[in-house]
């Protein structure tokens, strides 16, 4: 078979072909291994990585931070501790990526907070406030142009208002 037959069916150029059975010559099937992984390897490998996710799901308040909001910067710090291995706080996004982890934000609640009350307000006073559908009066399919209160345009249509001097 010649080259040109082994590029067409391997769908390649036929220089490629050509440079492959000169390091085959050259090196045998060993030339032939793919080059690797190209750039930097990680300082992580996957058992410190399990040893962090381990950490993590701990909660920030087992690895002694006031609240149990993890941070970046508690992120990285908790990383060091475990595996010695040191990262700045904006590539550990990169590592919790990896692992799966994604922003969670905690919920706002004010402190005050009576469920109860809540819940009587909404059954109660919520259902007198609320708008309606038979109440409401049609609107302007506009976004620029609000119909105005009394349901009649107060400008001809295809006309402007004359503005007034300043």
């Amino acid at each position: 078979m010649i080259l040109a037959d082994i590029a067409r069916r391997l769908k390649v150029s036929r220089q490629s072909v050509s440079r492959w059975y000169a390091d085959w010559r050259r090196g045998g099937q060993k030339a032939l291994d793919g080059a690797g992984r190209a750039g930097r390897k990680p300082r992580l490998g996957p058992a410190q990585i399990q040893q962090v996710a381990k950490a993590l799901r701990q909660g920030a308040r087992a690895h002694r931070f006031d609240t149990d909001l993890w941070t970046l910067p508690r992120v990285a710090m908790v990383i060091e501790r475990v595996t010695g291995v040191r990262y700045h706080p904006g590539h550990v996004w990169k590592i919790l990526g990896a692992m799966n982890w994604t922003l969670q934000r905690p919920g706002k609640q004010a402190r005050e907070r009576d469920q109860r009350k809540v819940d009587l307000w909404l059954k109660e006073r919520w259902l007198a406030v609320k708008k309606t559908l038979h109440n409401s009066r049609p609107g302007s399919s506009s976004r620029t142009k609000a119909v105005s209160p009394s349901g009649r345009q107060c400008v001809a249509p295809g006309r402007r208002r004359a503005k007034r001097p300043s």
